[in-house]
């Protein structure tokens, strides 16, 4: 079978892409290896009348473009929000963050803070709507077409006044410690937003670079409200369920248990892929949905790249130091500094009370492969949706921080998972007593699930690390940073591209949009 395009992965990323190729009269087809489509962004069962998210677990990324261009709503997608955006409990405290109360609940702590906030927000708002305009586009890549890129790209940053453009400048190059602690020095508010720092990154709050990754984590929206985080109704499969639809109108193929071999070169180009089986499917163009450490790691020859690419693709950092869990519940997790139920609960719930605990989860998964005090968010999104589990029952997110991809010592996760899944069950009982009684069953997703389960190397969520030295134009390295591989024909549409980790839709949307104008200036030609 042949087709103009093939996309290997159907995660979220390459739904997208298949979408916007398929719009423009491609033929498409996408393998996905597993029996559900919808990659680390799926909803599934996990106990008897309990279903969840797998992976990925909250939504704020999703860009508003593509849901609209896809009709995602139409296509039955129903986002939410959050009533409050986190809850941190602390000993005998707590704090509270969203819903008008921001502001008041820091002046507990710290008045100096609570002045401080609004212009904080304000001028990470003003930086982060440059991630926002970059988003969509993109990146520079080689020769004059790339030097022209970076001009328009990088020109309205001129429009920064002094002030705005050492933030920006600080928040790629230093720590979120460092740049939290020229604004804040309350430990609390402190915690709350670093925490977005280490989210998907094994690394410290003091960690040189750890900066950009709470900015990353800002620049998304909700329902047109910037910077909230909201629900999907049915769980993140709800976002693919609804693209796969989209696509299965558009006319894109799904192949589900397609799990790709390799990808076959001829003449020097990406020409389709083996299947697991053997069968080869033949197509014009190769869009990589799987990441870059995969793709070339295990499913494109080394011989077939050039020596330099190959060597910075040895050097790809991957590993975000996550260990994702879902718990069924028979009742609400109760609080010991905050009793009863409230909109606490339907907050991103973050039992991490400084920095410098933090600084400890990570030098201690660093010397013994996890930390006996882990960072965990809980989110129970049964609270704002009851399709997830039976009346009066609830079902926990756990996303858990600094676990190390690779145990030291030749352990092994399968033989600890039980073990560390036990930590982290007796880390949110220590804040809510009655949580570990009323666990009925529970998911767990060690490092090495995540890669085994969705093909995430070293059960990177991100596709890579998301670093200075592996972002935009360099993203996955540099020169390839347009999604355009060193093998012409093959494409990388998936969250090792620009702009990196999230449900976003973003990377997939600007492949689609480099093959399209690669495919037009290839017509002309002939």
């Amino acid at each position: 079978m042949r087709y103009d395009a093939i996309i290997i992965g159907g995660g979220h990323n390459g739904l997208v892409t298949a979408w916007y190729l398929a719009r423009a009269g491609q033929k498409v087809h996408i393998c996905e290896a597993r029996a559900i489509v919808g990659g680390a962004c799926v909803t599934e069962a996990f106990a008897p009348g309990f279903r969840n998210s797998s992976a990925s677990y909250t939504v704020s990324l999703l860009q508003e473009r593509v849901m609209a261009d896809m009709r995602l709503a139409d296509h039955g997608l129903r986002i939410v929000p959050r009533p409050l955006g986190n809850f941190l409990p602390l000993a005998g405290d707590y704090l509270k963050i969203g819903a008008g109360q921001t502001q008041a609940e820091v002046a507990r702590f710290s008045a100096r803070d609570a002045a401080a906030l609004p212009a904080y927000e304000a001028r990470l708002e003003r930086l982060a709507d440059q991630l926002r305009r970059l988003a969509l586009m993109i990146p520079p890549g080689r020769g004059l077409k790339g030097l022209a890129a970076l001009a328009v790209q990088g020109w309205p940053l001129t429009g920064l006044d002094v002030a705005e453009q050492r933030d920006l400048l600080a928040l790629f190059t230093r720590s979120a410690r460092e740049f939290l602690d020229g604004w804040f020095e309350s430990d609390p508010i402190k915690a709350v937003l670093g925490f977005d720092s280490i989210v998907g990154h094994f690394a410290s709050p003091g960690t040189p670079g750890s900066a950009y990754v709470l900015l990353h984590h800002v620049f998304g929206q909700t329902n047109g409200v910037k910077g909230a985080w909201g629900h999907a109704i049915g769980g993140m499969g709800a976002i693919t369920q609804a693209m796969a639809k989209a696509c299965a109108a558009a006319g894109v193929s799904i192949g589900l248990e397609q799990p790709v071999a390799s990808v076959n070169i001829a003449g020097g180009r990406a020409c389709g892929v083996t299947l697991a089986d053997g069968r080869v499917l033949e197509a014009r163009v190769v869009a990589s949905n799987v990441g870059p450490a995969l793709l070339f790691g295990r499913l494109v020859d080394r011989a077939a790249l050039p020596a330099d690419f190959a060597r910075a693709m040895d050097g790809y950092a991957t590993g975000s130091g996550t260990f994702r869990m879902n718990v069924a519940l028979s009742k609400l997790p109760d609080f010991a500094v905050l009793p009863g139920p409230g909109d606490h609960h339907g907050a991103g719930i973050i039992m991490a009370p400084s920095l410098d605990y933090m600084d400890r989860a990570y030098t201690d998964a660093k010397a013994n492969g996890w930390s006996r005090a882990p960072i965990v968010e809980m989110l129970i999104p049964s609270t704002l949706d009851d399709t997830l589990a039976p009346p009066g029952a609830h079902v926990a997110s756990l996303f858990c921080q600094q676990f190390a991809p690779i145990l030291p010592d030749g352990q092994s996760w399968d033989a600890v998972r039980e073990t560390v899944a036990d930590l982290i069950i007796d880390t949110v009982t220590a804040h809510a007593p009655n949580f570990k009684a009323s666990i009925i069953a529970r998911q767990i997703h060690s490092p090495l699930d995540l890669e085994r389960k969705f093909g995430l190397v070293g059960g990177d969520i991100f596709h890579g690390r998301m670093s200075l030295d592996q972002l935009w134009a360099a993203r996955p390295v540099l020169g390839h940073g347009d999604h355009r591989m060193p093998i012409p024909g093959l494409y990388l549409c998936g969250s090792g591209a620009h702009p990196g980790g999230g449900v976003t839709g973003a990377p997939g949307h600007n492949a689609a949009r480099a093959i399209l104008r690669d495919r037009r200036f290839a017509r002309l030609r002939v």
